[in-house]
């Protein structure tokens, strides 16, 4: 089948993916869409006011259209409005919301639809798989990606009779007519969690929604550096957990347990004093293998999941700043600044 649907024949998917500032990875985002087989698509980049080299790229690619989403009108968020303006230029039956970091399995555009219609889900989602190679991203990803899949797991976001709702707006393909019932990203334009807002708006619409963990579809590394990781999870961390304060601090008191409680050990070893110490062992192999076994949810590698013990203070920090940003109703992001309301649309849920 044809990588691209003819312009005079209506997609059977719409490939969405909003790019600011975006030259770093849309070139290999791009280039494995591009191949994609199994289906009929077309692939339509937003640039959402780039200053670099994302325009370029985007257009050096054979077929792919650029369009520009307009003005930042009031109340919306920046991605929300290059997402709607997306929508409203496709032609598909399909619309799969794509971020210009990820990198595309060969077939996964196909199976992903064919999964979606098997499970009678009219939106599905993947949360990739999250490529590590800094040291900040390798001691933290690990941690939070693991409070996001005990907090939400997929088996209640698929169960059509429970209320939990999630999406990864990394990889989200929802069916168009679906899309549009709900009033699509205009419903939810002030929305910085707007992945998970149209999931929530699509299950109270008494829809089915498929949510997987989906290293086997899509790949991703979202921070480059702690500069970017910082302000990404600043804007996201206090509106994905319904009480960012107690998590911290159980997270903070979890790490100190654990690191005071190895040197306990060993103070009380040289005493000596082995009964004690026992005890203390007893316990920490307890608290460690709670840790371990939840770090295991987020599917990360081995060295990162090693190295997690010490992205406990970090998350932490992460989530109190992002706490008290949420708070004080600022949150920056991509070079804009939102205020009031927009900062606390979906606080406390995800």
């Amino acid at each position: 089948m044809g990588i691209f649907a003819p312009e005079q024949t209506a997609p059977e998917v719409s490939v969405i993916v909003p790019a600011r500032n975006e030259e770093v990875s849309l070139g290999a985002c791009l280039e494995s869409l591009v191949s994609q087989t199994g289906v009929h698509f077309e692939i339509i980049v937003v640039d959402d006011g780039s200053t670099d080299k994302t325009r370029h790229i985007a257009s050096s690619f054979s077929g792919v259209r650029v369009i520009s989403p307009g003005p930042l009108p009031p109340g919306w968020t920046g991605k929300n409005n290059a997402l709607a303006a997306g929508a409203s230029s496709a032609r598909g039956k399909w619309l799969l919301f794509t971020d210009a970091d990820t990198v595309h399995r060969p077939g996964s555009l196909a199976r992903a639809l064919a999964e979606a219609k098997a499970n009678g889900a009219v939106l599905l989602s993947y949360s990739p798989q999250q490529e590590v190679k800094g040291l900040w991203e390798k001691v933290v990803m690990a941690v939070i990606f693991s409070e996001l899949a005990c907090t939400y797991r997929p088996s209640d976001v698929c169960d059509p009779a429970l209320p939990a709702a999630a999406a990864n707006g990394q990889y989200l393909l929802v069916y168009r007519e679906a899309y549009e019932a709900v009033g699509g990203h205009r419903s939810i334009a002030g929305s910085l969690l707007e992945d998970v807002a149209l999931a929530r708006a699509i299950k109270r619409s008494g829809k089915r929604i498929f949510f997987r963990y989906g290293g086997d579809a899509v790949c991703t590394r979202m921070y480059r550096n702690f500069a970017q990781l910082r302000e990404g999870w600043t804007k996201n961390l206090a509106l994905l957990f319904p009480s960012p304060g107690t998590l911290a601090l159980t997270r903070l008191a979890e790490f100190l347990i654990l690191v005071g409680g190895v040197a306990l050990f060993f103070a009380l070893l040289m005493a000596p004093r082995p009964a004690s110490a026992f005890i203390v062992a007893m316990v920490l192999l307890a608290v460690a293998g709670r840790f371990a076994r939840r770090i295991a949810k987020a599917h990360f590698s081995w060295e990162s999941n090693l190295l997690a013990i010490f992205g406990l203070p970090v998350f932490t920090y992460l989530l109190l700043r992002s706490r008290l940003s949420h708070n004080s109703g600022t949150v920056t992001w991509k070079g804009r600044t939102y205020r009031g309301s927009n900062t606390g649309v979906t606080a406390g849920v995800k």
